[in-house]
């Protein structure tokens, strides 16, 4: 191209024309768009960002998840808002009070574990069924009756009266919880509890929740606990559990699905629960973490952001802590409720089911795991089970868990009525490990047992009444030597009372401001009970008590602890606590010995001859096998027993009483069951009332006397 044709297109030497201009511009005016569109998404992404950051600003300033929601000193701030239909459904309705007799009242879960579902069926199952097949064949059955003859008849007569009868049912391990256990075990299908066996039910509703600003919509809301439901049902602030992904599929806090909100209602310090989780946790035993969160709720027409309190916060026991502790999700978790852990019901699983609570379906090899562990429990010898016992339990983690345990003196466990615990079972190893749960009354803060036992609990038999499964345990030096290692060990370190003062003055100084701002009075008995103050507690029937607080608790724990290893005390070993013990108080002889010799006393002169026993046995498997198949099941066997051998009338002893059991102490002169307060601290009022109720002060008659067995007809 010529220089003039250049000059001509370009407009200037070496220039750029105007098709070149244009092309410019336009990527210019592209650029720009780019730069303010990429401007946009940052501002835009940057105040997404703020929503996920705690407004206080005291914790984090990055995304939330498990690790920075759970630290122990953290108190956040959340607010659920609820359309008025949904809280009103969130309501339980009714609940019995079987204390207080009513129209409502009667025993205590239904009435079961007072029949023979959860007693003497079990007891047919696991001694009859020797193929361990889950059913007893014809064949079977009368092989029970020849043995059971045999060895009740100890004088070689030939006969049984009824004395022998009840004397031979006698020797047999009732596996049915009595007294408060019993009311713990829910009929099949529902949440176990004290909650549940009064009759409450909790059900899910509609929520949406903002967590420090951040608003996750539609999570599930619904109202958890048992005792601390009830001490708190006149009140707004009651414990709840939030279900984040309830309605919406992987909706979460960064892999945070569930919170569990504890009011601590029983607990002036707000901190039993957390420094509690924390000592296990420090033991080296799987535990939840924990937090504080400052809690509101919205319903349209009734509150406005109403403050409902400070609850503590912890974790849920699940796959994702599973996973956490043990590194895998495909192990099995449940939450056993029984006095008579790991007891031989046969081997049909729908006789556990209930008592042991998975968590979720289980294969048939883990359902097999905790048979084949309560029978090897039940019925082997000790040398066997000495030798053996390791292959079922991990027993390094146990003698951790009961260290921590026995220090606590914690009476509302495995110790006691045998709830708040998780079992795992490991996927790999097949052991089972022991995981603590609901840890208020912990710090020897559970007045079963005078404050000095609590003070002065026995390191060597820490348990109430009889506990055949630790028994056993503590028999076996590869789970006792361990054991004791530990309590040397922490009571050098963790178990130090200036740490736990330490720790107890750290976690009021996070939270006594949130404590503040719910009353004046709340925050004067706390800075009492944190002091190391005793006051007088509040609650209902036996559970209201003064207790130690955890200051003055440890130094006196510690100091015994420390005493009775180096063999300068025994300790001292807890009164039975309630009326009647826990597990295996009723005899089995007393409950079915009239009923099952009247049944086989053909000729009903008062003895039972070995052809009786037998041809009256064949009678039963008869009448029991509705169906001609030859066999009998556990639902078999229930209903047989529940038509043919009822038990004797048993009445639910007084619910309370001192430390040996005795009542009469705590609701003062004339009281014959040692209430103390109003019945209403069940729930105020007993017909659905909506919340909060005020308390009244009913005069009502106690429906409670000692055990009767009139006669069967």
């Amino acid at each position: 191209m010529t220089e003039r044709a250049q000059t001509r297109e370009t407009g200037f030497h070496g220039g750029k024309g105007p098709a070149a201009r244009s092309r410019a511009m336009r990527l210019r005016r592209a650029l720009t768009v780019f730069v303010g569109a990429l401007l946009f998404l940052v501002l835009f992404w940057g105040a997404v960002a703020l929503q996920r950051v705690s407004l206080s600003g005291s914790a984090f300033n990055q995304i939330l998840d498990a690790d920075r929601i759970y630290n122990l000193t953290n108190v956040w701030t959340i607010h659920l808002k609820f359309e008025p239909d949904q809280w009103e459904a969130m309501e339980p309705k009714g609940g019995s009070n079987p204390f207080f007799g009513g129209p409502q009242g009667g025993r205590p879960g239904g009435g079961r574990g007072a029949n023979g579902d959860r007693s003497l069926a079990p007891v047919f199952m696991s001694h009859g069924d020797s193929d361990r097949d889950g059913r007893i064949s014809q064949h079977e059955f009368a092989g029970l009756a020849e043995r059971w003859f045999k060895a009740w008849d100890t004088n070689q007569s030939g006969k049984l009266d009824e004395s022998q009868i009840r004397a031979g049912l006698g020797k047999i391990r009732n596996p049915a919880p009595e007294g408060i256990s019993a009311m713990l075990l829910a009929p099949e299908g529902k949440r176990n509890g004290i909650g549940a066996a009064l009759g409450f039910e909790f059900e899910y509703v509609h929520a949406d929740l903002e967590f420090e600003g951040r608003l996750l919509y539609d999570v599930g809301v619904r109202y958890k606990g048992n005792g601390t439901f009830m001490e708190s049902r006149n009140s707004l602030k009651r414990s709840l559990k939030v279900q984040l992904n309830k309605y919406v599929k992987g909706q979460s806090l960064d892999g945070v699905t569930t919170l569990n909100l504890q009011n601590n209602v029983t607990d002036v310090s707000m901190m039993n629960e957390v420094l509690a989780y924390r000592l296990y946790r420090d033991a080296g035993v799987p535990a939840p973490r924990t937090a504080y969160a400052r809690v509101f709720v919205t319903v349209p027409g009734k509150h406005d952001r109403q403050y409902l309190g400070l609850y503590s916060m912890s974790e849920a026991v699940d796959k994702k802590f599973a996973e956490r502790h043990f590194g895998t999700k495909r192990g099995a978790l449940f939450k056993p409720v029984t006095p008579s852990l790991f007891t031989d019901l046969g081997a049909d699983w729908s006789a556990y089911n209930q008592i042991y609570d998975p968590k979720g379906a289980l294969y048939d090899e883990q359902k097999k795991a905790v048979m084949e562990l309560s029978r090897f429990v039940t019925h082997a010898d000790d040398a066997t089970f000495a030798a053996h016992i390791g292959e079922f339990i991990d027993l390094p983690e146990f003698a951790r868990f009961m260290a921590v345990m026995v220090y606590l003196s914690d009476l509302d466990g495995i110790l006691g009525p045998g709830q708040n615990l998780y079992l795992y079972l490991h996927p790999k190893t097949q052991q089972f490990q022991f995981i603590p749960w609901d840890q208020d009354h912990s710090w020897g803060q559970f007045d079963r047992a005078s404050q000095e036992q609590r003070d002065k609990l026995s390191i060597h038999r820490p348990w109430q009444g009889d506990n055949y499964f630790l028994e056993r345990m503590f028999k076996v030096e590869a789970f006792k030597r361990p054991y004791i290692e530990r309590l040397t060990e922490f009571s050098r370190t963790l178990f130090r009372p200036e740490r736990f003062a330490q720790q107890v003055d750290e976690v009021a100084a996070a939270i006594r401001l949130a404590v503040q701002e719910e009353s004046a009075e709340k925050l004067a008995r706390f800075d009492k009970v944190v002091a190391g103050e005793t006051l007088q507690r509040g609650g209902f029937g036996p559970f209201g008590g003064q207790t130690k607080p955890i200051k003055p608790f440890t130094v006196a724990r510690t100091e015994s602890i420390r005493d009775q290893l180096a063999g300068k005390s025994e300790g001292m070993i807890a009164g039975a606590g309630f009326p009647g013990g826990f597990g295996g108080g009723s005899s089995l002889g007393n409950m079915f010995g009239r009923s099952l010799c009247q049944t086989l006393d053909r000729d009903k002169d008062s003895f039972v001859t070995l052809d009786e026993f037998t041809d009256g046995f064949a009678k039963l498997f008869e009448k029991w096998d509705g169906d001609k198949n030859g066999h009998l099941t556990l639902v078999d066997v229930r209903a047989g027993i529940e038509k043919h051998l009822p038990p004797a009338a048993q009445r639910f002893p007084p619910f309370g009483g001192g430390p040996d059991g005795r009542g009469g102490s705590r609701g003062g002169p004339g009281d014959p069951g040692g209430f103390a307060g109003d019945p209403n601290r069940f729930g105020g009022g007993l017909s659905g009332d909506r919340r909060p109720v005020p308390t009244q002060q009913n005069s009502q008659s106690n429906n409670q006397g000692s055990l009767q067995q009139p006669p069967v007809n």
